[in-house]
């Protein structure tokens, strides 16, 4: 065997889709970016995603299930976890003890919160008080235009639905930030010194209230606005979820258009291809589930975070619907954990190792651990389960790479996957490159994408 053959066959290689895609697949995979921007620029939050995820759902024949409710097989279901957290599950023909098929995202993204009483006045300008939520470079959200989205529950109960900058005609939000030419001080600092979490204030406006004067004129006419517009008051805020998010839509990057720019990339381009994945595929045998959770951003805690246990009470719902052996239906389970991965990106390659790192247009990738340093923090897939993996998208079709996130001891991160392994159920990340990450506005590849789509589909197929 010569060497040129000899490498062929042992040596492996990561490579681009564009490599093997044919001209067919590359039309489809563009068509199917499309549908992917509208979902990303009408559901900028975790509730407007599950109630994105929901009305697809129900055009095809999922129904709405509530604890207690009767389970048959072959039906197609959806759990809405308090409009934050979505549970779609369609119940297979075969054996149960064979296990499950779960596909689990997060639909939470980095953004900017409202605190619980935000509103004041300060040298001519109405403002918001905020908190930021997940891991941000809080630099990078000054200067750009900002939505806010969100509910209002009033003191009646009453939930008031709240969308205002996505419109070309509605103002928008801003966080200020310093001219360079006073920025000396500001400047001689390190990028997360430069801007504090408590200076993250948005500009509401700055007209005053002018019927009479009184203290806090701009104030006071901002609350007017709102309470004419929404009806609601200044303690209504208490019981308010108000987030600025970018007020840009998703847009096509390029000269030859390869690439999508867009909010919430991560990790929604993962909760879409698994959702789109459950709709378009036909197998009747198995029983799959697809979670969009939240708080994954800020570690998976709370009622709607995968770490809550109303995944595991729903799969024993079903379980007992069919008569299986709960602990046997975990252990014969498997899941793809769908989580977006660091692309490599020649702009900083000091973060990433080459050998191990993914890269754009090279499918989808897969991810045996994440975590941080010694691989705290995760779940690290087994060789076998990973095995099993290869095999099927191989036999698919699917371009795939295999990556771990930035070089050892240079930060990290975490993913759902742990929370479903801590369940007993074997777990892999897989999910699409991404560069920029958790900037307002994130970059990936239409083929990542759709590769990512077609692994899923692999996977239940």
């Amino acid at each position: 065997m010569t060497a040129k053959e000899l490498k062929q066959e042992l040596e492996y290689k990561n490579k681009s889709a564009f490599d093997t895609i044919s001209e067919d697949e590359l039309e489809r995979s563009f068509a199917y970016a499309e549908s992917y921007k509208l979902f990303l620029d009408y559901g900028k939050t975790e509730r407007e995603s599950v109630s994105y995820a929901i009305a697809m759902a129900e055009k095809r024949g999922y129904t709405e299930y509530r604890l207690g409710d009767e389970i048959t097989e072959g039906g197609k279901y959806y759990y809405n976890n308090r409009g934050k957290e979505l549970i779609l599950f369609k119940v297979g023909e075969e054996p149960l003890e064979k296990g499950a098929y779960i596909m689990a995202a997060h639909v939470d993204s980095p953004r900017i919160d409202l605190k619980q009483n935000p509103l004041y006045e300060d040298s001519g300008f109405g403002m918001f008080k905020t908190h930021y939520y997940g891991g941000i470079k809080k630099y990078q959200w000054t200067a750009v235009p900002l939505a806010l989205h969100g509910v209002v529950v009033k003191n009646d109960n009453t939930v008031v639905d709240i969308c205002i900058g996505e419109d070309e005609d509605e103002p928008i939000f801003y966080i200020s930030d310093l001219l360079p030419h006073l920025a000396k001080d500001q400047m001689g600092k390190t990028l997360a010194e430069g801007i504090t979490g408590e200076g993250l204030n948005i500009i509401v406006g700055s007209e005053p209230y002018r019927e009479e004067e009184t203290d806090g004129a701009i104030r006071l006419n901002l609350l007017r606005i709102l309470n004419e517009k929404y009806g609601i008051k200044e303690e209504d805020f208490l019981s308010a979820e108000l987030s600025a998010v970018p007020a840009m839509k998703a847009r096509d990057i390029g000269l030859d258009r390869s690439l999508i720019a867009g909010y919430g990339h991560d990790d929604r381009v993962c909760a879409y291809s698994e959702i789109t994945a459950l709709f378009d595929t036909d197998n009747t045998e198995k029983t799959v589930f697809a979670v969009l959770a939240d708080k994954e951003e800020t570690g998976s805690d709370g009622v709607t975070g995968m770490q809550s246990e109303i995944f595991a009470d729903i799969l024993a719902e079903v379980c007992e619907a069919k008569g299986a052996n709960y602990r046997v239906v975990k252990a014969n389970s498997k899941c793809l954990s769908a989580d977006v991965n660091a692309c490599y990106d020649p702009n900083y390659p000091e973060v990433l190792e080459k050998k191990n790192a993914c890269y754009i247009n090279h499918g989808v990738v897969l991810s045996k651990f994440t975590g941080a340093r010694g691989k705290s923090g995760t779940s690290d897939a087994t060789a076998e389960f990973t095995g099993y993996v290869r095999n099927f998208l191989n036999d698919a079709g699917v371009v795939w790479q295999m990556a771990e996130l930035g070089k050892v001891d240079q930060g990290g991160g975490g993913t759902v996957a742990k929370f479903l392994a801590n369940m007993n159920i074997d777990t892999l990340d897989v999910g699409v490159p991404v560069i920029s990450m958790h900037a307002p506005y994130e970059a990936i590849s239409k083929l990542d994408l759709y590769m990512t789509y077609k692994a899923f589909c692999a996977f239940i197929a």
